[in-house]
């Protein structure tokens, strides 16, 4: 089951979220850390209605953003679309133990369902240029490529931007 997040939930993504910077850093990918993702960001998602978990026996153990709201970082990118209706999937995550199992898959169906119900033009995102399952997550999901940003407080290692246009 899929939902909007309550401040309740909080403590729960950020367990989530930092066994999921463990289970990077395991295998050398440096994409997550003490500094993000946060729960000021998640309480910021919250408070924009915009943030979503998926629960397994009612236990949450996975979370998306679907925002509106383009980053700064963002900016340099040559889109595909205008900048105009889009929509932003941020701090997607499910616990490591629950991964492989399809609940990435549902998370991004339902974030790209919002978009099409929605009549936006397409879906933006970042991934971590080190993290090659991520990277090949969204490119089998039609995402294409189309240059790097950067998060100094996160990696010297530069993200990737991806679009999908709908």
């Amino acid at each position: 089951m899929i939902r909007k997040a309550t401040l309740k939930d909080i403590g729960r993504i950020i367990e989530i979220t930092k066994a999921c910077a463990v289970f990077m850093i395991d295998k050398d990918i440096y994409q997550w850390n003490e500094h993000y993702p946060n729960k000021a960001a998640f309480e910021n998602d919250v408070s924009r209605n915009e943030l979503y978990v998926i629960e397994e026996n009612k236990t949450v153990i996975g979370c998306v953003v679907v925002s509106t709201f383009m980053d700064e970082e963002y900016i340099p990118i040559t889109w595909l679309t205008e900048n105009n209706r889009n929509v932003y999937i941020h701090r997607l995550a499910v616990h490591p133990k629950y991964q492989g199992k399809g609940y990435a898959q549902k998370l991004m169906d339902f974030a790209e369902n919002i978009a099409i119900e929605n009549n936006y033009t397409s879906i933006r995102l970042d991934t971590f240029s080190q993290n090659k399952r991520n990277q090949k997550f969204y490119e089998l999901r039609g995402y294409k490529k189309l240059g790097n940003i950067y998060f100094p407080k996160q990696s010297d290692f530069p993200f990737y931007c991806y679009e999908l246009v709908l």
